[in-house]
């Protein structure tokens, strides 16, 4: 079922051709061949025992008349921070925290199985989703190992959300789940060649995922297309009572004034989406890279060529002033929010001190690539009262959203911002650790502000996938889906891996 969406999937199964439990074992198959054999991208950290009696059920659900919804019968992977009451563990990608069976689904997981999807598995990351040492390499986990690219095997999946990336780029599962801080949705979607939204804070809940920061943490949907993301987003929307933040969505979306959320994202799934949009070009935000410029402008040139007014520039201010406050903020939360998630969970460390004490104890297998200065510093941190972590996080949602993306799309009325996702991906390095070189910005000023983005392959440098990105202010999905969509639609740019041991350099 290579390169079909969801809805292709769906039509199959409704005409009799396909059952839910033939469509898990083809993907279980692939897994099989590719991931774990063949070219062993290892995106899968563990595959879901349960996976085949779960469709088997579907399908019998299905022939009884019921069916839930487009993702009925449709087998997901979920990045391994995130809770699943099964057979399966939660471990962010650490030995730390082996043997940890979650108590009960994150609420995310309980929306996706209610909507009829088999969770087919748990996807590798980066370990504790990046943040545990400094010169960390993105793809790997003391757990799972590393993941790889599937358009060059040698290259980076880029993190933390690499197993997700990694694993839709090969067709291991019709889509996936990520999570996000600062650019893990993102990041390892454009690199892979995939679509990511990283919506706004709140949208999705919070409540059964492995935090690093609570202000910027959000789960996001990664897909061939931007209907299969818009398909999961909608179906992981809803208001969780474990997680206060996503009732800020009520009433929110579309400034309707009704007390609803979106739960279907499809009906904005516009050809014409970009026709009279605004959309500014954060130029200050794109780099000099000639080659990414250049697809960059070919992009831009198809907007036009669609109806959109470019705004060209559209700069984004302070887009670059609050590194510091940023990692500030994350070391503060980080302590706090892993502490409450560790005190209830069932694995063998209660403490963030637990895991720095286990990983140096178990330093040959845990620490022998890269340390945990992160943690250290975290753990160093007082408690979210202090008067430092108040002020930087006060910094940090001023810098990016009253004068930052605020301001920019007050200033040029604008629908949307776009700028490059990023370059293609760099080459592992087990001993320097990460070398991304790209001298621009395109996550952090969204992240930080809790606003939403989304990326869509955009074009090919030597064969490896780069992205387009628009962000807008918060809880405008709906419109950065209809944006993305059409422009999409008229590109067309995905193509799927070919696992080739290292980037062609005459493609």
């Amino acid at each position: 079922m290579q390169e079909h969406s969801i809805s292709e999937l769906q039509k199959k199964m409704t005409s009799g051709e396909l059952t839910a439990r033939q469509l898990a074992e083809i993907f279980l198959e692939r897994i099989d061949s590719l991931d774990r054999n063949g070219p062993r991208l290892n995106s899968v950290i563990e595959t879901n025992p349960d996976a085949l009696a779960i469709a088997s059920t579907l399908d019998e659900e299905r022939r009884g008349g019921k069916v839930r919804g487009p993702l009925h019968g449709i087998p997901i992977l979920i990045k391994d921070n995130i809770d699943t009451h099964d057979a399966m563990q939660t471990t962010a990608g650490s030995l730390a925290l082996e043997g940890n069976i979650a108590s009960r689904d994150a609420f995310i997981v309980k929306q996706l199985r209610k909507a009829g999807a088999i969770i087919l598995g748990k996807t590798n990351l980066s370990e504790w989703a990046n943040f545990r040492g400094k010169n960390s390499i993105s793809g790997w986990s003391s757990r799972g190992g590393l993941t790889h690219n599937p358009y060059a095997l040698d290259r980076s999946a880029c993190g933390s959300s690499s197993g997700s990336g990694a694993a839709v780029a090969a067709n291991l599962s019709a889509a996936a789940v990520g999570t996000e801080t600062d650019g893990s949705v993102i990041c390892p979607a454009q690199t892979n060649g995939i679509v990511g939204i990283k919506p706004t804070l709140g949208l999705l809940s919070r409540s059964g995922i492995i935090p690093i920061a609570h202000s910027q943490d959000t789960a996001g949907p990664m897909a061939r297309t931007v209907s299969d993301a818009a398909i999961l987003l909608g179906a992981m929307a809803g208001v969780d009572e474990r997680d206060p933040a996503t009732k800020l969505a009520l009433s929110r979306v579309e400034g309707t004034g009704v007390k609803r959320r979106l739960s279907d994202y499809t009906k904005f799934l516009d050809v014409n989406g970009l026709k009279g949009a605004r959309i500014g070009v954060a130029r200050n935000m794109a780099g000099s890279d000639p080659r990414i410029i250049k697809i960059f402008e070919a992009c831009i040139d198809v907007m036009k060529q669609l109806g959109a007014v470019i705004v060209d520039p559209a700069n984004v201010s302070n887009f670059n002033k609050f590194g510091k406050t940023e990692s500030e903020v994350l070391h503060y939360e980080f302590k706090v929010g892993l502490n409450k998630y560790l005190a209830s969970a069932n694995g063998r460390v209660k403490t963030m001190a637990d895991v720095i004490k286990f990983n140096k104890e178990n330093k040959a297998r845990v620490l022998q690539y890269f340390g945990q200065e992160h943690m250290l510093t975290a753990q160093e941190k007082g408690n979210l009262r202090d008067k430092k972590y108040r002020e930087a996080l006060a910094r940090n949602l001023l810098l990016t959203r009253k004068n930052g993306i605020d301001a920019t799309m007050k200033k040029y009325k604008l629908d949307a911002i776009i700028v490059p996702s990023g370059g293609p991906s760099w080459v592992v390095d087990m001993v320097n650790g990460d070398s991304i070189n790209w001298d621009m910005e395109s996550t952090s000023p969204a992240a930080v502000a809790g606003y939403p983005h989304i990326t869509v392959p955009a074009g090919y440098i030597f064969g490896l996938p780069v992205g387009i990105s628009f962000f807008a202010k918060a809880w405008q999905e709906s419109t950065l889906i209809k944006l993305a969509y059409a422009f999409e639609q008229a590109t067309k740019v995905r193509r799927p891996p070919e696992f080739l041991a290292t980037a062609n350099l005459n493609s």
